[in-house]
């Protein structure tokens, strides 16, 4: 599997490739993606996990303690458990958050996905996002997953982030330009 090199450099993305390897060895990369965002959803609604995987105070074995209950608490799979538990030992557990985003981009990526984010200055009907959708799968020539955003800022228009490209189309930039142009 090709995996991008930005993804590798990082701490968090050679977790991610080793935990995505483990999981396609053992044909298990929807279940860990699964658990993960369970994981995610869990991170961002207890302050106190937030607080429990960042705490430098906290020794290797509390921290591998506290998300070990909170693995059977979600009823994790072993190998997400164990993942995590390696994280814990290697005090990398404060990397969670990231390591779960370069996952979901490795897998997705392997499915042929790639994500993009729509932010509009109101919020878009359900035919708008398919229409716009379908538009930029076409574009891309492979599946394009779309989350969307609401920025009243933009005042009108979109603009929609593919990887690294950026498509800005909001009356905001457009404004901005015309009033450069006035000044020169």
């Amino acid at each position: 599997m090709d995996i991008s090199a930005g993804i590798q450099a990082s701490l968090s993305g050679r977790y991610a490739s080793a935990l995505f390897e483990l999981a396609s060895e053992a044909g298990t990369v929807t279940s860990v993606e699964s658990d993960l965002a369970k994981l995610s959803d869990a991170l961002s609604e207890s302050d106190d996990l937030a607080a429990a995987t960042t705490n430098p105070q906290l020794s290797r074995d509390a921290q591998g303690q506290a998300i070990g209950a909170v693995a059977k608490h979600l009823g994790l799979a072993d190998l997400t458990s164990n993942f995590l538990g390696v994280l814990a030992s290697n005090r990398r557990l404060s990397a969670l958050p990231e390591i779960i985003a370069a996952f979901k981009t490795i897998a997705a990526a392997q499915r042929g996905e790639v994500t993009a984010k729509v932010t509009s200055a109101h919020p878009l009907s359900d035919a708008q996002l398919s229409s716009l959708k379908d538009k930029l799968t076409a574009r891309e020539g492979r599946t394009v997953m779309l989350s969307a955003d609401v920025d009243p800022d933009l005042l009108g228009g979109l603009v929609v982030t593919i990887g690294s490209q950026r498509i800005d189309a909001s009356i905001r930039t457009r404004l901005n330009s015309l009033s450069q142009a006035m000044k020169a």
